[in-house]
């Protein structure tokens, strides 16, 4: 059903899609970045902040994607417009309405990375297979946070819960994970913190194969990290909506 609606909005999401990495990139990468290149903070990023920062916030954006579509069209699917009842009205299942939900996202997820890749590219931050690279970490960033996010929207009631996934959630997670600067920054306590949230490993990967550095941590670790959280989630999801759709 989410690509069936995508048909007809595409065209006011793929304006956001492309204009939303050209202005970060212009203000935090190019604007902010002038600023650290030329010393005038305490940060180090150990060298361009423009190729620190686009790898960073491609991993951002696949959450923030992730979490916008496991969101509010979660939640009118089963309370406002209740299209999730009417499917499980034909033969499909509710693993088949979960999967098929997810599978939607993951392929959004992948059309908006790509995008961001190559305008990654454009501003001469990273080469073209090295962006290439990035990809797959992002996609499987996001597929992690729309499986756990798809389970926290099902047990929902009322969609205040999501203002208040989004404000004390995604914004903090976007802001503390080592997307504008290197997370050894912060007290140690929330260092620590920062290490066992998602989006960090995402992030990790992400810089780390677009610029070809070293891993902090090894991404066989980060990358089962991640599809930990992809299958968690997904079984969560699947177990919360039977609870919610099944009578």
């Amino acid at each position: 059903s989410g690509a069936r609606v995508y048909r007809r909005t595409w065209r006011a999401s793929v304006i956001s899609t492309f204009l939303n990495p050209v202005l970060f990139l212009l203000a935090m990468g190019l604007g902010l970045g002038s600023l650290v290149d030329e010393g005038a903070g305490s940060a180090n990023v150990g060298g361009d902040f423009l190729a620190f920062l686009a790898p960073g916030l491609l991993a951002a954006t696949a959450m923030q994607t992730a979490a916008g579509d496991a969101s509010y069209p979660v939640m009118a699917g089963i309370k406002w417009r209740k299209t999730y009842h009417a499917a499980l009205a034909t033969p499909l299942s509710v693993r088949d309405l979960v999967f098929g939900h997810l599978g939607w996202v993951t392929i959004r997820i992948g059309f908006v990375t790509v995008v961001y890749g190559a305008i990654m590219v454009l501003f001469g931050a990273t080469t073209v297979l090295e962006s290439l690279a990035a990809i797959p970490p992002a996609i499987i960033t996001g597929s992690a946070f729309a499986a756990l996010i798809t389970a926290y929207t099902a047990r929902l009631e009322r969609e205040t819960g999501l203002a208040t996934l989004f404000r004390f959630g995604v914004v903090p997670l976007f802001l503390f994970s080592g997307t504008f600067f290197p997370i050894s920054q912060l007290p140690d306590g929330i260092e620590w913190f920062a290490y066992a949230t998602p989006l960090w490993h995402g992030v990790s990967l992400c810089r780390n194969f677009a610029l070809g550095t070293e891993f902090t941590v090894s991404p066989w670790i980060s990358f089962g990290y991640l599809a930990l959280w992809v299958a968690v989630g997904t079984f969560l999801s699947i177990r919360m909506m039977r609870r919610r759709l099944v009578l």
